[in-house]
């Protein structure tokens, strides 16, 4: 499909340019207008980002110790918890170098990271430390791994190790006979049933996509390309099965943060991280685009706001990250 460069409005980047996001500032200067790191504008962009706007405001509610609200609910507390917060600071862009960052990490990895396995769970066990084995997830896994490689962990041992397990467990079946048996599927239902769960497929292909080329190892490769194929036979946001039917409706509502929900703005974004295109995502980028209002802007349809430490923008109203997500999708895809 053959698009005029007018998709990109010039009224929309000096919007998305606005010094009170610095986040999306930042990410509007190196991923739309493709400006390097070392420019004064961009590094200021960059530390701007620790000290204005969201980032600061939720490292305000941290407390010392690096969690936020009940130490033991750093996932359930949704989505006021650990869990949830390094997700969003990592979306946001926020420095992993910083000690506040830092301290939120370990926690994390001490009290959620699976001591056996390198997966990470949603309690923590009181009996053998970190996380509850039996409670290992395939969606919090991907999304701790994306932010921990964000925040620079990479080349960390316990990093690596999840890495492992994903490339051991995680699955990319579409409805198969029976689910296989044993430790970790026999627990939850919707994480390990028949059909691979669809949120923690997206999580790890995102938390893979993150992973430097030339540190992806085999089974990595085979992990993303299984992912890959798995996202594209759905056509990203349909059953793979019917094509008639679409997966989750609420996938076509753009949202942001995602936490651990996903929409075919993330997905195609992940996509393009990865470098694929491919026919079967057609249908998904037309629905982005369909989706653009005449100033060149999209809307907040989907959003968590009241259970955030601070509200990221207002559903119903444009949305600054909807848009530059979406401009990257077409910056990628269309122009």
């Amino acid at each position: 499909m053959a698009l005029e460069h007018s998709l990109i409005l010039s009224e929309t980047i000096q919007w998305l340019l606005e010094s009170e996001n610095p986040s999306v500032r930042y990410f509007t200067l190196t991923d739309i207008l493709g400006k390097k790191g070392i420019t004064k504008e961009v590094k200021n962009a960059k530390h701007n980002i620790m000290h204005e706007g969201h980032v600061p405001k939720i490292l305000d509610t941290q407390h010392e110790n690096g969690y936020w609200e009940l130490p033991q609910k750093f996932y359930t507390a949704k989505y006021k918890g650990t869990v949830w917060q390094l997700i969003i600071l990592a979306e946001l862009g926020a420095c992993g170098k910083d000690p506040r960052i830092k301290k939120a990490c370990e926690f994390i990895l001490e009290h959620s990271q699976d001591l056996e396995s390198g997966g990470f769970s949603v309690n923590a066990s009181s009996r053998c430390g970190g996380g509850r084995h039996s409670e290992v997830i395939p969606c919090l896994t991907g999304n701790m791994l994306w932010s921990l490689i964000k925040f620079g962990y990479i080349n960390d041992h316990r990093i690596q190790k999840c890495i492992e397990w994903i490339n051991t467990y995680q699955r990319f079946d579409d409805a198969i006979a029976s689910k296989p048996v044993g430790w970790p599927y026999d627990k939850y239902e919707t994480c390990w049933g028949r059909h691979s769960c669809h949120m923690g497929v997206v999580k790890t292909l995102k938390a893979l996509s993150e992973i430097p080329f030339d540190l992806r190892s085999t089974a990595t490769k085979k992990s993303i390309q299984a992912g890959i194929e798995y996202v594209l036979a759905h056509h990203i946001y349909k059953k793979s099965h019917d094509y008639d039917s679409i997966t989750k409706p609420g996938w076509l509502k753009f949202g942001f943060p995602l936490m651990y929900q996903t929409d075919i703005v993330e997905i195609l974004n992940i996509l393009l991280k990865l470098e694929c295109r491919d026919k079967r995502m057609q249908e998904a980028v037309d629905i982005v685009v369909s989706k653009q209002n005449e100033r060149g802007k999209w809307i907040l349809e989907n959003t968590y706001n009241g259970r955030f430490q601070t509200n990221i923008e207002q559903k119903g109203k444009p949305s600054k990250w909807i848009t530059l997500n979406a401009l990257r999708v077409l910056k990628y895809f269309v122009i």
